[in-house]
């Protein structure tokens, strides 16, 4: 039974009722099956012909996607190994932004190979040898195959925002183009040089998604998009040349949590009062407007008589913006986080050409654009339904990891299955030249890596056999390094030429996220789930009865 031991002949009870254990080649079998399942169950997005899945959540909230993260992260899986797998994903998608498809469909198919090593009698152990040395060598081999890329080749990273978008709904036509040169432009702006290299902040790119419209309204603001109103209907809407004060302070009389008592006995103290209370504010905002500040934007609240008084000076103002926000907007305009009104200066205030509040989609927003050289910027993703918004912001969001990718490396290979046949076809060249059983686990990550074009050429209907014979053909040639699955045209073309390109980072990342999993997976070979399964009928059994009696386990 599981969670006993013997001991001279007595059973001794280690775990409590109901725990689960499963040893040796069943725990192995058992993580195997779930992470080829998990690998199998994205596999089908993979590329621009990949299908898409329906997620419905148990609140019945639908969600439809090919984003591999967004795929594992809203299924809710419950086993273990399937959550190692998730962790991929998860990994890939923070550290790159794309690629997270092909991350989780090689640590699937690594651990497969691994299973039929296994049948074979060849120790974990040596397929974790003979797995980090492939990935280390197919490392190696894609930093010296990299084709170079700098931030001013807009060209190729247009093409190389397109790709990555490819794969998604919205990435149909001439759109994915579109949105690539807005990805592109928007990279760019917010990239900054440091001790000679290129570093990007994503976290500047902010993306604003509001559902109405089309996915060609999709826009680039050279500066900030708030979603909020101004707080006062006699403010001005729009204001030209503005200049912005961002305050960290609340605009209102602070109320105290202390037991004072104020005791008032005759109207003339109650007025006394509120004119004192409505002084403090009036001086508040002379203060805001004596900096020269036109437009106020306020982490915090803005009591009802500073917005009159505002709104009599002619300031705009807008409260309780989120802290990235207001960061966006410093990075933006240039203006600095004032955390008292005391301290603001004109020095402090930043400066956008235009700033004005816009009804979109029945919600008042404002836009903080015209900015001088913003570190910050927006993409305003548009699109008909709330489930296609969603798509756009994702394929916007893989566009930006990938683009920052390939500036911040400065390196890029070439897409649709070139890559991974080529690393293939050098890896049974070094397999051959590894001594002992390592060699067989290095050709299984050989033929793993086979699994891109595989299923790149499966969903455009070509003939995998013949395909995948072909490449490996093309690949042994001097010439042949580029060539993968041109899936539109259905036939085996020149990646580069067409213009099918990735960063190297998506790849590196890929590689190695898949062969931990897989590695960290195999070296299990005990499975102990002290989580006590709950009898039929409720913690007491059927009607109640102490221990469960008559009850059986609640699957």
């Amino acid at each position: 039974m599981a969670g006993e031991a013997q001991f001279g002949g007595q059973s001794v009870l280690i775990l409590p009722e109901g725990a689960q254990r499963l040893l040796g080649r069943d725990a192995q079998r058992t993580n195997i099956a779930v992470a080829c399942a998990i690998g199998n169950i994205v596999r089908t997005t993979l590329g621009p012909r990949g299908m898409d899945k329906m997620l419905v959540s148990e609140m019945g909230d639908i969600v439809i996607t090919n984003d591999g993260a967004t795929i594992l992260e809203e299924m809710n899986v419950e086993h273990p190994a399937a959550k190692i797998m998730v962790e991929i994903a998860k990994t890939q998608d923070k550290e790159v932004g794309d690629g997270t498809t092909t991350a989780v469909m090689l640590g699937g198919e690594l651990l497969k190979r691994a299973g039929e090593l296994l049948d074979q009698d060849i120790h974990p152990s040596t397929i974790i040898r003979g797995y980090k040395r492939a990935a280390g060598y197919c490392e190696k081999i894609l930093r010296n195959i990299s084709y170079k890329v700098t931030l001013e080749d807009t060209e190729t990273l247009e093409k190389i925002a397109s790709i990555s978008m490819g794969s998604k709904t919205v990435g149909f036509g001439n759109v994915k183009d579109k949105l690539g040169k807005l990805v592109v432009s928007a990279v760019k702006q917010v990239a900054e040089r440091k001790d000679g290299k290129v570093v990007v902040d994503d976290d500047f790119i902010k993306v604003e998604k509001k559902e109405g419209g089309d996915i060609d309204d999709t826009q680039l603001i050279n500066g900030v998009l708030i979603d909020k109103e101004v707080v006062h209907p006699g403010m001005p809407k729009k204001v030209e040349n503005a200049k912005i004060a961002l305050v960290d302070s609340a605009l209102e009389i602070e109320k105290t949590e202390t037991d004072a008592k104020i005791e008032i006995t005759s109207p003339e103290q109650m007025e006394a009062f509120l004119k004192q209370e409505e002084k403090m504010l009036r001086e508040m905002v002379e203060k805001i407007a004596a900096s020269g500040a036109n437009v106020v934007f306020c982490q915090k609240g803005i009591d009802d008589v500073a917005q009159h008084f505002l709104a009599k000076k002619g300031l705009v103002a807008v409260r309780r913006v989120k802290k990235s926000d207001m960061e966006k907007l410093a990075k933006a305009t240039g203006a600095k986080v004032a955390t008292s009104l005391d301290d603001l200066t004109a020095k402090d205030l930043g400066y956008a050409g235009l700033v004005e509040e816009r009804k979109i989609a029945g919600e008042q927003m404002v836009f903080v654009e015209k900015c001088k050289d913003p570190k910050s910027v927006t993409i305003f993703v548009r699109a008909s339904t709330e489930q296609v918004v969603n798509e756009g912001e994702r394929a916007i969001v893989d566009g930006i990891g990938a683009v920052s990718s390939a500036v911040e490396e400065g390196e890029y290979v070439a897409g649709g299955g070139s890559i991974e046949m080529q690393l293939a076809t050098e890896l049974r060249k070094y397999a051959t030249e590894t001594g002992g059983r390592e060699q067989l686990a290095i050709q299984a990550f050989a033929d793993t890596l086979e699994i891109v074009p595989r299923t790149l050429s499966e969903s455009a209907g070509m003939d995998v056999i013949d395909t995948l014979a072909e490449l490996r053909t093309r690949h042994k040639r001097a010439d042949g390094r580029d060539a993968g699955v041109d899936v539109y045209n259905s036939k085996i073309a020149d990646m580069k030429k067409l213009g099918v390109i990735e960063p190297t980072k998506v790849k590196t990342q890929a590689i190695a996220s898949a062969s931990e999993a897989a590695a960290m997976l195999l070296r299990i070979d005990d499975m102990i789930s002290a989580k006590a399964r709950m009898p039929a009928g409720g913690p007491g059994g059927p009607g109640g009865m102490p221990g469960g009696m008559g009850g059986g386990d609640y699957e």
